[in-house]
C-alpha cells in the first residue's frame, strides 16, 4: 500500500511535468508537436556534445558595425555570388516567449546551428537536400547589420558550392523551413543536432523539446508549400 504522502508527491510531479511540457512548446504549438515528451533542459547536457547550458549572451546591444569576412580553413576559394534576395542582411538579438534570447535575421526568423558542422575552423556540412530544409544564411560581403550581436564573433565560411555563409563564433548559421512565421523555433532539437543559437554562439537550451524529425525538403525549388510533411528517412 502506497503511503498517502507519496501518492500526492507522484501526482504533484506529474502535474509539474505537464506544466513543463506546455511551457516548453513554442507559441502556437503544444507539447504534442514534439512527441509529447518535451521538458526544460537541465544543466547536464552530456547528451548534446558542445552545448553550453544556460549561457548568457555576451552581446553589445549597441553594436551596429559590420564584421569582416574571414577565410575558412587555409584560405578562400573562388566564391559564387548570390542574389540580394537570398542574402541575410541582418543579425539581431531578440527574445521570444519560452525560449529567451535568440539570433534572428532581417525578417525576424530564428537562426540555428548544426552539431555536425565545425566551428574551428568553420565548416558547413549541410548541403544538398539538407540545405533545402535548412537554408544557409548566405552573404556576399560578410557584412550584415548587427543589433545585440558582437561583431568580433561574426564571420563567414565558404560552402562546398562556392557561396559564402555567415557564421557566429565559427558556427555556420541557418534558417529552418519548418518555421512558418517570425519568432517560431520548431527547429529546436531536430535530429538531436539542430539548436537555436544565442548571440554568443552557444546553443540556447532554455527549452529542449524531445528530438523530432526534420520536415521533408521541397519537391522542387519553385514549390511554395515546402516542408509541409515530415520524412522518416531524413537524418539531418
Amino acid at each position: 500500500m502506497v503511503p498517502e504522502k507519496r501518492k500526492w508527491k507522484v501526482v504533484g510531479a506529474a502535474l509539474a511535468a505537464g506544466l513543463a511540457l506546455s511551457a516548453c512548446a513554442p507559441t502556437g504549438y503544444t507539447a504534442a508537436d514534439y512527441g509529447n515528451a518535451a521538458e526544460p533542459a537541465s544543466n547536464d547536457v552530456a547528451a548534446t556534445p558542445g552545448a553550453t547550458a544556460g549561457a548568457e549572451a555576451e552581446a553589445d546591444p549597441t553594436a551596429e558595425a559590420t564584421a569582416p569576412a574571414a577565410p575558412a580553413g587555409g584560405g578562400e576559394a573562388n566564391t559564387a555570388e548570390i542574389s540580394d534576395e537570398l542574402a541575410t542582411t541582418e543579425l539581431n538579438a531578440a527574445k521570444v516567449a519560452r525560449m529567451g534570447t535568440t539570433v534572428q535575421d532581417e525578417d525576424g526568423f530564428v537562426l540555428y546551428r548544426f552539431d555536425d558542422d565545425g566551428d574551428d575552423p568553420a565548416k558547413s556540412n549541410c548541403n544538398g537536400d539538407c540545405a533545402k530544409v535548412w537554408p544557409p544564411a548566405y552573404t556576399n560581403d560578410g557584412e550584415p547589420t548587427l543589433k545585440g550581436v558582437n561583431k568580433a564573433l561574426v564571420g563567414t565560411v565558404t560552402r562546398a558550392d562556392g557561396t559564402k555563409q555567415l557564421t557566429l563564433k565559427g558556427w555556420p548559421l541557418y534558417r529552418y523551413i519548418g518555421d512558418k512565421k517570425p519568432g517560431q523555433w520548431k527547429g529546436q532539437n531536430v535530429g538531436g543536432k539542430w539548436f537555436v543559437i544565442q548571440p554568443n554562439g552557444a546553443k540556447n537550451l532554455t527549452c529542449l523539446p524531445a528530438v523530432s524529425k526534420a520536415v521533408a525538403p521541397p519537391a522542387d525549388d519553385s514549390s511554395g508549400a515546402a516542408g509541409s510533411d515530415s520524412s522518416g528517412d531524413i537524418s539531418y
